[in-house]
């Protein structure tokens, strides 16, 4: 398993096949870059693909404090990830906080991405600052995870699975879909103690970093083209019109409905494996 030594000491794990135009696909919550597993393979045989491990998931370094947990900063380790390998210039694509962090890194160096995909996510800024009632009690854990340490971290701690199974299954629409093999590489990381700490740190630097972070910049636009994929039947799907919380963020707005609810990657991944290949030919 290679691995990236950041300038700030965090190690970034990574996988890396194909060849051909580069692309970097980013990992939501509660998973890892096992996520991409049906659908990095496949994309290798027209492109470069690198998915990595985000700081604090998988097997990634667990930074010790909440606000290097900031989205900024893990765009930071992806961007240094990328020009390591020699790609200063990549098609960047993310799930749920790989899409949050893949947005921030296109609006901290909007030169890099050639295109930018984000999958099932509005804005964090909109998410926080207009929460609707339907939106608060599907998306209580943005509020449970960022309460003050040891309180999260421990209620998860007496039985992981139990816990963030149950994220899966109720923002996924069940757990039939799931790879049994995606779901113990999961399992594998949410089980270590370090990796429920630095989860929640994520939702707690959320509020306390990112909220102002994204409220400073938010007169700005991207120009580079731009998929927005949305569950269909997921939460943020029934909840927004997803790519009207887009158009005056990205002028290049390419949306796609996709199958199922937040975790098509997971449970419909030859869909997401032709979107994403449809869309990155296209814009090349």
């Amino acid at each position: 398993m290679p691995v990236f030594h950041t300038e700030c000491g965090q190690t970034i794990a990574y996988d890396i096949q194909g060849d051909g135009p580069p692309v970097l696909l980013l990992h939501g919550f509660p998973q890892n870059r096992a996520m991409w597993h049906a659908i990095a393979p496949r994309l290798a045989q027209d492109f470069t693909v690198v998915t990595a491990d985000l700081r604090g998931y998988g097997h990634s370094s667990n930074p010790a404090a909440m606000a290097d947990m900031s989205f900024r900063a893990m765009a930071r380790d992806q961007l240094g990830l990328m020009q390591h390998l020699g790609f200063a210039r990549f098609h960047l694509a993310g799930h749920d906080r790989g899409g949050r962090t893949a947005h921030r890194l296109a609006l901290d160096a909007p030169d890099a991405p050639l295109s930018l995909t984000v999958m099932d996510i509005v804005q964090t800024h909109l998410l926080l600052n207009d929460l609707t009632q339907e939106v608060a009690r599907a998306y209580y854990h943005w509020f449970f995870l960022a309460q003050p340490a040891p309180f999260p971290e421990t209620m998860i701690g007496h039985d992981p699975d139990a816990y963030f199974e149950s994220c899966l299954a109720g923002w996924g629409g069940g757990m039939a879909g799931f790879d049994p093999g995606a779901l113990d590489a999961y399992r594998a990381s949410w089980r270590n103690p370090d990796c429920i700490r630095t989860m929640c740190n994520d939702y707690r630097a959320a509020i306390d970093v990112d909220f102002a972070l994204d409220a400073a910049d938010l007169g700005r636009t991207l120009s580079m083209p731009a998929m927005v994929m949305y569950g269909a039947d997921g939460i943020m799907g029934r909840a927004f019109d997803v790519p009207a919380t887009w158009a005056d963020r990205l002028t290049d707005l390419h949306p796609v409905a996709m199958s199922g609810g937040h975790f098509f990657p997971d449970t419909h991944p030859n869909d997401t494996y032709r979107a994403l290949r449809d869309f990155l030919t296209r814009v090349g």
